[in-house]
């Protein structure tokens, strides 16, 4: 039977433009972004710019590549996590979900790409695969519960909710005011909006809830 033989050169070309990929991830994901420039890039390659157009025509098509391969890692941990997840209690599923998305969202920058830093195109290109990678399968995991009974408010609501908070946390200091990791954070968020903040008040504070019970679920 014919195979296909793979040539040298193209087997070159592929390891340089992983190559290129990978050090303009570690260049452009960080907070000095918009004052690197290709030549920056050339420079930590030790390669011509001339090289690198060869393979990515300009500064847009190759941090599309970096986020592509960026966010195909956000998947892949979503997925075991999920897997990880499978008959195990329905909060327990939200947590650890909504965990692993805060932990790989964060380590890419994602809400500070979603929310100015760069380009208008960017912006765009980061929310629409944060949508796809992340937040579809918040809702459908929100929906899921809806469907068992296990959730009384609307699911989208609870996604509505659950991505607002997210978004926030990735973006603010409570980390360090609170002196928590951003796990703590996240699983306080999520034990907030699954269960609520209130916990029943013991009898002959005043601070009781009206038909509470003060054993039952907070």
């Amino acid at each position: 039977m014919e195979t296909n033989q793979v040539s040298p050169v193209s087997t070159r070309d592929e390891q340089r433009a992983d190559v290129i990929v990978e050090a303009a991830g570690r260049l452009f994901l960080t907070p000095d972004f918009a004052r690197v420039s290709m030549d920056d890039l050339a420079r930590e390659l030790g390669m011509s710019k001339k090289t690198i157009y060869r393979h990515f025509p300009d500064k847009h098509s190759l941090l599309a590549a970096v986020l592509d391969r960026r966010f195909a890692a956000v998947e892949r941990t979503l997925v075991a996590a999920a897997e990880d997840a499978q008959g195990q209690p329905f909060g327990v599923r939200v947590q650890r979900f909504l965990i692993a998305a805060g932990t790989e969202l964060g380590r890419i920058g994602a809400a500070q790409l979603a929310t100015g830093r760069g380009e208008v195109m960017l912006r765009q290109y980061v929310e629409q695969r944060v949508d796809a990678v992340v937040y579809r399968r918040l809702d459908e995991l929100f929906r899921d519960g809806h469907r068992r009974g296990l959730l009384a408010t609307p699911p989208e609501l609870l996604s509505e909710i659950t991505r607002g908070a997210l978004e926030r946390l990735l973006t603010s200091r409570l980390p360090h005011e609170l002196d928590w990791t951003a796990a703590d954070l996240l699983r306080a968020t999520v034990d907030t909006v699954l269960y609520g903040a209130i916990r029943s008040a013991p009898p002959g504070t005043g601070d009781e809830q009206p038909g509470g019970d003060p054993d039952g679920p907070r």
